[in-house]
């Protein structure tokens, strides 16, 4: 079968950047569902794999978002059949999407939303995962708690887990939803995405705050440029507040933290397959909660443009989106 990925650690600009390459249909494991691709889209983590040398020095196949139909099934399947139509975002324990048929452990899947398109929910899984641990494991908030008089700062409101994690938090609880962004047309998609308030993430984000009447918040989502805002964040924080962060601050001091009994988490969505957890199931759970949510039009898609078939060349066309810092909500390629 068909599929992309990379023989190497690469560079965009180099010509074996991304490959294509032929191999075996995968035969499901006891647990596992073979799923027929129909759309996927491109997240940060993709770009990230990219740039480090495949296991072995065999090929990777890229990709972890995902949307298509069951086409066969282990022997200890109970909740899926053939032809079932599902989303997921999968794990590094098999190969990626970005290939005609995918195999991936049931527990990490769900039956796609209903109302939208494969298109519009393949952009979903990976972020909502990501927005959803985020929100109710790591900072501990409770779902449908709409008297909850407390805002949350989201650092990076216009990419994928901003999108969608502003969504939960507006609709989901009552938390005031502050976003940031830094042009007309990130600004314009937060508020799209439900946020009360936009703020500049280049200036002073404590300064930003104070400037909409907001000196201080309960919670800060880091999605972006943590480690840049790491003093302002200690700055905005109310007393026994908390941070939590999904990206790569290098070196992180949390020191600052401690005067005021601040709380500093990380979310890795990952980290339940990887390390195949008792609760592993849990991230299947969670997405049908997010496709119900959206059946029930209290969700929406986070796609904002499409980027064709699923070819070598869209494929690097999306990277360097990915790249270039300046994407909004989620791009997804569909179809062979």
């Amino acid at each position: 079968m068909k599929a992309f990925g990379h023989l190497r650690a690469t560079r965009l600009d180099e010509s074996d950047a991304l490959v294509e390459f032929d191999i075996p249909v995968p035969e499901p494991g006891p647990r596992d569902v073979v799923v027929e691709i129909s759309a996927v889209s491109v997240n940060p983590v993709d770009t990230k794999l990219r740039s480090l040398a495949p296991p072995d020095g065999q090929p990777r196949v890229l990709g972890y978002d995902a949307v298509g139909r069951v086409a066969a099934a282990g022997g200890q399947v109970r909740g899926f059949r053939a032809g079932d139509r599902v989303f997921y975002s999968g794990s590094a324990q098999h190969n990626g999407s970005n290939a005609r048929f995918q195999a991936v452990d049931e527990r990490l899947v769900a039956r796609a939303p209903e109302s939208l398109t494969d298109v519009e929910a393949a952009a979903l899984p990976l972020t909502a995962l990501t927005a959803w641990e985020l929100l109710f494991e790591r900072l501990g908030l409770r779902l449908g708690e709409m008297d909850n008089q407390d805002a949350i700062l989201i650092i990076g409101g216009a990419g994928g887990v901003g999108s969608i994690l502003t969504q939960i938090a507006r609709r989901l609880t009552g938390l005031t939803v502050i976003a940031t962004a830094s042009r007309p047309e990130t600004v314009e998609w937060c508020q799209s995405m439900g946020a009360h308030h936009v703020i500049n993430h280049r200036r002073p984000l404590d300064q930003e705050l104070k400037r909409i009447g907001i000196p201080q918040v309960r919670y800060v989502a880091g999605l972006n440029g943590t480690g840049q805002h790491r003093d302002a964040i200690v700055q905005a924080l109310a007393p026994m507040g908390a941070l939590a962060m999904i990206d790569d601050p290098g070196e992180f001091d949390i020191m600052p933290f401690k005067r005021k009994s601040l709380s500093v988490h990380w979310e890795y969505m990952f980290a339940r397959p990887m390390f195949q957890t008792p609760d592993m199931a849990v991230q299947g759970r969670i997405l049908a909660q997010v496709a119900s949510l959206v059946d029930a039009g209290l969700l929406k898609t986070t796609l904002h443009s499409e980027g064709g078939a699923i070819t070598l060349e869209n494929l690097k066309k999306a990277h360097a989106l990915m790249e270039s810092g300046k994407g909004i909500g989620k791009r997804v390629l569909s179809g062979f």
